[in-house]
């Protein structure tokens, strides 16, 4: 009987311990991470220490950010397994936890031990070449400063503060005043996010800011949904936010096919002072998360972090164009440089054009660690703030306005008030002074005149766009630049080819100037009169005929299909005689002429508003064929033509364009009849159009 009851307790034990297993599985897939750590710690106690225990027991630990408990049990793993196959996350993890511990060696050793099971991990890599970067980090000059740990954080997690003006908005999990059914995350078994406004207010003395905190907090209940809710920011105008919320689409979670429930971004429109229109951006997917946005700086790129397919570690961070109808681009990956085997999340562009990201891929002082780069200088290297932003813990959403000299950034480092932290510091010295501007005219590369509504984009060497800008009448652009750097400037107009200019600023603060002119696209020439033509061999006419000759239609089919590749063009036939006959009837002749073209050119399709025809007959000679002179037949021939003038695409260049007279009042210059005629002085003069002219004390009083 005594046996019988012993085996029955045995098979009892049995079964209870493998229902804990079970259970301890099933929280940990469901990503409940406090409940399964409490489970797999009671299995090792009762003597279960399996690898897959241990591990997961560590995992549970590392998730929420519990080193000290994580380390215990992956050195366990290590010492119990030694012998056995162990992937390289485990020896990943291990070394993060060490460090996060403050055990850098130790935490260095084993990053090192990854080489045997990944010799291409650029983590390792990392740690190689700088071999003392605890040091390094740890004596920073310092440009962040008087760290403040903000009054406003809870005992919950409270991360993510971004200033718009004195508006700051970050999130939290802190639960409703004074209730206790807030829906609970089973990850870290706190309330879920959600996302509060505040009042940013400096505390200061003789000019020097002291520190920064928040006041009046209160949730966006506009946005406000039963799961996740975070990482909202801004538009400049305030009208726009983007946030980061749970894939909820009001009535439950949607899940992937695994029943993981994945992050989405979304936009809302402030409407009568209410957060409305809530969207999600058509790229997010039921199969990944997106997350973390930013904008750049002209607000035309939105960037994020994602863990979808094709990245180079957990997460990496995205770029994506913002089209001006409000479309968005393809997202692209912003490639191995920034984003490694680790996750790399939080990116914020700063308006010292520097990215400030979060990693804990790239060598760190511990967990997650804040790094910079510029974006725009070519083979830009990432950078690590060091302290006091970073810690041996997680240091991350790193935002500053350097024209307010603050900043915000959170932190679940020792000495904080909850989970995660944010925290304040002030910028101690501004930006490099060292400033360039680049200036610059746009030219027509033939008639040297200035180039209005021409397009002028700022680029790396890399071709991404730092800026742009269309000229105006003055045809001169300016752009803000850094010294020392390498810069393209590009221009472009309809119907003219673009041109370009590669060069370095200088080191010191001061002007690049450039010059850029633009040549005219090939299917266009200037006439021998000076006025804009389509480019084509001469149209020439029989003797005293105006029917088109067969190598007329060549050309006139070029004419054709030159304003089917311009649809906007429109064009005059100007059609002309040689000087023999009566100068009333060559006139006839030459209209004659211009309406056999006009006629041709529309029966091919063209419409008749976008050309018209006009007679000069003997009036523009392209020889010294006037009447009275010898000429041969071939020297009269050139001047029975016909040429199709561009009159409708704008200052291009007509040489004609200067009135025959004008009008002047005093205090007119020379200067300003040729900018109010958008040709240069010395063209001015080349075109003789100046008959007399008188200058007194230095303005022009007569002109005919």
């Amino acid at each position: 009987m005594k046996k019988y009851i012993t085996v029955v307790l045995l098979l009892s034990l049995t079964a209870s311990f493998g229902q804990r297993k079970y259970s301890a599985d099933k929280y940990y897939e469901e990503f409940a991470y406090v409940k399964s750590a409490e489970l797999y710690k009671k299995i090792v106690q009762k003597g279960d220490s399996t690898k897959h225990v241990l591990s997961r027991l560590g995992d549970s630990y590392y998730f929420n950010s519990n080193t000290k408990e994580a380390e215990i049990w992956y050195k366990k793993l290590f010492q119990n397994y030694k012998n056995d196959s162990i992937s390289e996350l485990y020896y990943f993890r291990y070394a993060q936890s060490l460090k996060s511990n403050g055990n850098y060696k130790e935490s260095d050793a084993w990053l090192l031990k990854m080489n045997s099971i990944r010799s291409n991990d650029s983590r390792v890599s990392s740690l190689v070449n700088q071999p003392n970067y605890v040091n390094k980090y740890l004596n920073v000059t310092q440009k962040f400063v008087k760290i403040h740990n903000l009054s406003s954080n809870s005992k919950y997690s409270d991360y993510g503060a971004f200033s718009m003006g004195n508006k700051v908005l970050f999130s939290s999990t802190r639960p409703k005043l004074n209730t206790t059914d807030a829906q609970i995350y089973v990850w870290n078994e706190q309330p879920y996010y959600n996302v509060y406004q505040a009042e940013r207010v400096i505390f200061s003395t003789d000019k020097n800011i002291n520190f920064s905190d928040l006041k009046s907090v209160k949730k966006l209940m506009d946005i406000s949904s039963p799961y996740h809710d975070a990482s909202a920011i801004l538009t400049k105008d305030g009208n726009t936010m983007y946030f980061t919320r749970d894939n909820y689409d009001g009535k439950k979670l949607q899940n992937d096919e695994n029943k993981v429930t994945h992050l989405k971004l979304y936009t809302a429109k402030l409407i009568d002072g209410v957060w409305s229109g809530i969207k999600e951006l058509p790229f997010n997917s039921d199969a990944y998360s997106t997350g973390h946005p930013a904008l750049s700086l002209d607000e035309k790129t939105l960037f994020f972090t994602s863990d979808m397919p094709g990245g180079f570690g957990a997460t990496d961070i995205y770029k994506v164009a913002i089209k001006p109808n409000g479309a968005f681009g393809e997202p692209k990956n912003l490639g191995n440089t920034i984003n490694t085997e680790g996750n790399e999340m939080f990116p914020f562009v700063g308006s010292d054009r520097q990215m400030y990201f979060s990693s804990n891929g790239h060598i760190g002082l511990g967990g997650l660690d804040v790094f910079k780069i510029n974006l725009e200088v070519a083979n830009d290297k990432v950078i690590n703030l060091g302290s006091p932003i970073n810690s041996p813990k997680d240091d991350f959403s790193f935002t500053v306005n350097y024209e307010d000299k603050i900043g915000y950034f959170s932190s679940n480092r020792t000495g904080g008030k909850g989970d995660d932290d944010v925290y304040s510091f002030v910028v101690k010295d501004k930006p490099p002074v060292c400033k360039q501007q680049i200036e610059g005219v746009v030219f027509n590369k033939i008639t040297n005149q200035l180039l209005a509504g021409a397009k002028v984009y700022l680029t790396n060497l890399n071709n991404v766009k730092i800026d742009s800008m269309l000229v105006g009448e003055t045809a001169m652009f300016k752009f803000n630049a850094m010294c020392n750097t390498a810069y393209k400037v590009i221009a472009e107009k309809q119907y003219f080819i673009p041109d370009y200019s590669v060069f370095s600023t200088p080191k010191i603060s001061g002007v690049t100037e450039v010059k850029l002119e633009l040549e005219i696209q090939k299917d266009f020439a200037y006439s021998s009169n000076g006025e804009l033509v389509i480019n084509i061999n001469p149209i020439y006419f029989d003797f005293d005929k105006s029917n088109i000759r067969i190598d007329a239609s060549v050309e006139l089919d070029k004419v054709v299909s030159i304003m089917n590749k311009y649809p906007a063009l429109i064009i005059r036939s100007s059609s002309h005689t040689d000087s023999r006959g009566n100068d009333a009837y060559n006139i006839l002749l030459s209209s004659r002429r211009a309406i056999s073209t006009v006629k041709y050119i529309v029966s091919k399709g063209i419409a008749g508003t976008r050309i018209s025809g006009k007679g000069f007959g003997e009036t523009e000679l392209v020889n010294t064929c006037s009447n009275g002179e010898n000429c041969t037949e071939e020297e009269h021939q050139l001047n029975r033509r016909t040429e199709f003038v561009i009159i409708n695409i704008g200052r291009l260049g007509n040489l004609k364009e200067l009135p025959k007279t004008h009008k002047v009042r005093r205090g007119d210059t020379l200067y300003s009849i040729a900018k109010s005629n958008n040709l240069t002085l010395k063209m001015l003069m080349e075109l003789n159009q100046l008959k007399e002219l008188k200058i007194y004390e230095g303005q022009l009083l007569k002109l005919k």
